[in-house]
């Protein structure tokens, strides 16, 4: 089996210049980590704040980390200093946490919008409908520390490849129409299984975590 450089290597070859991966280092090691920052790669996405904190206290400083999980809004304030990228706001409440915390730290910190594109029950995010309202709304335009410059979606884990393109094709409108009304720049759909369709709709980044890693196994994180 190729090694974990190998594997991402073979990956970014294979994908446009333009487009940029994000490796999903949930439950994996830091020495895994460590590895693929050697060799020049500098996104990863957590989904658990403690688990982001511990890697951040023991990994380089110019890593860059995004938060792709649910958001937990007591831990907001912990991830903020360093936070490069919050993928999954759901609500308005959270992004007056987030402004408030990023106003402390002297920061303005990127969010994008996550919309449920898929009807499982495991998959979380907004409708287009609740997307307008916080792009609308007059609380989140009087923000000076936080900014949504874009939209994340998850497609169905177990459906066909004609499903898997519809959701994409939807959240691809919907961000178009974003890119035109408010000037975002970040779509974020695709993960393992589904990249290759979710590149062929628009997407920016894509989210890789088991390609890479193989299925996860719940071991000690901070090796």
């Amino acid at each position: 089996m190729k090694d974990l450089e190998s594997r991402f290597f073979s990956i970014k070859k294979s994908i446009p210049k333009n487009i940029k991966i994000l490796v999903v280092s949930k439950n994996q090691s830091v020495s895994s980590i460590e590895r693929l920052y050697q060799i020049g790669h500098r996104d990863f996405g957590e989904n658990y704040v403690q688990e982001m904190i511990q890697k951040y206290q023991k990994l380089p400083k110019d890593i860059r980390w995004h938060m792709i999980g649910v958001i937990q809004k007591n831990k907001l304030k912990y991830i903020v200093p360093f936070i490069h990228l919050i993928q999954s706001v759901q609500k308005i409440e959270h992004l007056q946490i987030i402004n408030k915390e990023a106003f402390k730290n002297n920061r303005l910190i990127n969010c994008l919008l996550q919309i449920k594109i898929c009807n499982e029950r495991n998959k979380t995010g907004i409708t287009n409908q609740e997307a307008d309202h916080i792009m609308n709304h007059d609380i989140y335009h009087h923000m000076k520390n936080v900014k949504i410059i874009g939209l994340m979606g998850m497609a169905s884990l177990h459906a066909s490849i004609q499903k898997i393109r519809q959701e994409f094709f939807f959240l691809k409108k919907l961000y178009d129409e974003y890119q035109r009304k408010y000037q975002h720049y970040i779509l974020s759909m695709g993960m393992s299984n589904d990249y290759p369709i979710a590149i062929e709709y628009g997407s920016t980044y894509i989210r890789l975590g088991t390609s890479l890693f193989g299925k996860r196994k719940l071991t000690t994180i901070l090796k």
